[in-house]
């Protein structure tokens, strides 16, 4: 239900009601709503990490999992409501603190980890880096959930991974790899 109505939009009794449970049982499982709302939360991250961690082949060099991965997320984040789940009633129910804690456990370290393989001896922050990737492809899920049209975003995200990965891959010999797009 916060996934379809959001926090505010959602109340216990309502909750209850669709679950089959007792207000009892729900505050035997999780302290309030805020609570529930985290495991929500929780759940929803696992899958988009999920779907970016199955994204690639197991023969994928770090440059091709990074562009799979990118547009798996991508992918992830247009399930019905998730994005504003994450990206709007997350931060404004539990904190930005606490999301991007949960962020830092999902899809962020994939990330993170993702970058450091394909960028190599690069001299470049990697956490800074992460981070300011993570704030893209934040803006590129909010841009196509508002509907703007999401071949666009997709080309325009992997226009910049491919700036931000170009001179690493040419060094690392991983240039030439084929376009993730052209397998949708």
């Amino acid at each position: 239900m916060f996934v379809s109505r959001g926090y505010g939009g959602t109340s216990t009794p309502e909750i209850c009601g669709a679950a089959g449970i007792t207000r009892g049982a729900l505050y035997h499982h999780f302290d309030d709503k805020r609570d529930l709302f985290r495991a929500v939360l929780m759940r929803e991250a696992r899958a988009v990490s999920a779907a970016i961690e199955g994204a690639a082949p197991a023969q994928a060099t770090p440059r091709q999992a990074l562009l799979a991965g990118s547009l798996a997320y991508l992918d992830a984040m247009t399930v019905a409501g998730r994005t504003r789940l994450l990206l709007i009633e997350g931060p404004a129910v539990l904190g930005a603190a606490e999301v991007m804690a949960i962020d830092a456990s999902h899809a962020a370290g994939t990330l993170r980890e993702g970058l450091a393989a394909a960028l190599g001896a690069e001299p470049v922050a990697i956490d800074a880096l992460a981070k300011l990737l993570s704030a893209a492809f934040d803006r590129a899920a909010l841009e196509i959930d508002a509907g703007s049209g999401a071949q666009e975003v997709r080309s325009a995200m992997l226009w910049l991974l491919e700036r931000v990965l170009g001179p690493a891959a040419a060094s690392q010999g991983q240039s030439g790899v084929a376009d993730p797009e052209e397998k949708m």
